[in-house]
């Protein structure tokens, strides 16, 4: 899912060349970067941050307002930030996700008996897999 929100950038008076970054929409997140293409992506990451917050609490995200609609203060000025939900959630994600599974009916016994948790022995199975499949890829 791809979303845009118009934001405000201001010239940073600690940081010369820097900005700071406001998107009205999402209440609370601001940000700032060393230069203008710093502060477009710190920009973008606090609002995908915001963004996946919302969505991993199962609140709706707020809707964007038109850009001709935001007006900044003396000083600033307003650009688009997209923000690219899918990717950012792949990568920084914590939400758990229901997954059935199907195992033998011994297994299962053997499992209940010794108190092993599915989900925990699923989870560190599939990092394991996930981490050596990445050093793998990092080798080459």
């Amino acid at each position: 899912m791809k979303l845009t929100y118009p934001a405000c950038f201001y010239p940073c008076e600690e940081k010369k060349g820097g900005y700071t970054v406001e998107v009205p929409d999402l209440p609370g997140c601001i940000s700032e970067g060393d230069n203008l293409a710093d502060a477009i992506l710190m920009g973008t990451d606090a609002a995908s941050g915001w963004v996946l917050d919302e969505l991993e609490d199962g609140k709706p995200i707020p809707e964007a307002s038109p850009i001709e609609s935001i007006t900044p203060e003396t000083g600033g000025f307003v650009s688009m930030l997209v923000l690219d939900m899918d990717s950012y959630a792949e990568k920084y994600g914590e939400k758990a996700v229901r997954k059935n599974l199907t195992i033998p009916a011994w297994l299962n016994t053997f499992a209940e008996k010794n108190q092993i948790n599915f989900s925990k022995v699923l989870q560190d199975s599939l990092i394991a897999i996930y981490q050596k499949k990445k050093d793998a890829k990092e080798k080459v």
